[in-house]
């Protein structure tokens, strides 16, 4: 039998006769079958799917692997919180108690977020949903890698200074600015709130004033550096800022005469110069500040008036040993 022709009974010539079929019959019918098969597949998906709540066999499998990667980023979340939370610790640690044994100021949020922020670093993940559980892991997984560079980096710099304890020691501002033998000094101003001696307003009293003859000796605090000396006619007339590390600083105002230039290293107990009556002052004295931290704190509170003048002197002549 031919594979395009098509026998069909006669019944009036009882015999089979040839029906041949054009090739463009043969064509739409094939076209015919196709759509007819496709169809039926559609609407076997759309029963399926929609109707009876179904999922394809592929979006099946695909969803199984979608919930395995689902539970093992979970799995990571939960241990990034224990992560984060012992990173936090360590922050408050580090921030409220070893920089500030050593007079380091805090690490800024700005320098511990490293730069976290701003670009969208993660445009890439765009795709996974603005939701995405992959997306969330992947960024709180870089800040906290680069937040915890920052926490090594500042506990690098706690051990070195650490190593240095022992010159801390030194360098904390530890005895009177003069002599403190009775009777060649008097407290005349101390910390704090008080009448301006020359407007009469309430003011804030940044140091403590030691009033005494022009010409008293006054001697370094702690080792450092001088950081500035001013000569000035008003405010703190001839002063002298000595930079002594670890957070702390010492001013020295009203002097008659300066001994030392700026940039010189000095030890606790280095002559560097006199008591006068310079700049914005009702009689000679010395007016002392101690500044830790960038902020001005009581000096009553690091030095002991009470020692005697043989003490004292011996503070004073290790200098030049």
């Amino acid at each position: 039998m031919s594979k395009f022709k098509r026998y069909i009974f006669n019944q009036e010539t009882l015999s089979y006769e040839v029906q041949k079929r054009s090739a463009r019959a043969r064509v739409l019918k094939g076209v015919l079958l196709f759509a007819a098969s496709l169809g039926m597949a559609v609407l076997y998906a759309w029963i399926y799917t929609s109707v009876l709540g179904y999922d394809l066999p592929k979006t099946v499998a695909l969803s199984k692997v979608n919930a395995r990667w689902n539970a093992r980023m979970d799995v990571m979340n939960t241990q990034l919180d224990r992560y984060e939370s012992a990173l936090e610790s360590m922050r408050v640690r580090d921030d409220n108690v070893y920089r500030s044994i050593f007079g380091m100021n805090e690490i800024p949020p700005e320098v511990r977020n490293a730069g976290a922020g701003g670009v969208d670093r993660y445009s890439w993940l765009d795709e996974a949903g603005s939701e995405s559980v992959l997306k969330g892991t992947v960024e709180r997984l870089d800040i906290l890698t680069r937040k915890t560079y920052v926490q090594s980096r500042s506990f690098d710099d706690v051990e070195a200074l650490s190593r240095r304890a022992g010159d801390m020691a030194q360098c904390i501002p530890a005895i009177p600015p003069i002599d403190p033998t009775p009777g060649t000094y008097r407290i005349s101003s101390t910390f704090g709130r008080r009448a301006d001696p020359i407007s009469g307003r309430t003011a804030y009293h940044e140091g403590v004033d030691f009033a005494c003859r022009v010409g008293n000796a006054i001697y370094a605090t702690a080792d450092g550096v001088v950081e500035t000396v001013r000569k000035e006619r008003f405010g703190y007339g001839n002063n002298v800022i000595i930079d002594h590390g670890f957070g702390y600083k010492t001013r020295y105002a009203h002097m008659d005469d300066i001994s030392v230039s700026e940039g010189d290293a000095v030890r606790r107990g280095t002559f560097i110069g006199t008591t006068g009556d310079s700049g914005k002052s009702t009689g000679p004295h010395l007016h002392y500040e101690v500044i830790y931290r960038g902020r001005h704190v009581n000096p009553y509170n690091y030095y002991d008036l009470s020692m005697t003048h043989d003490e004292y002197s011996s503070l004073i002549g290790r200098t030049n040993e």
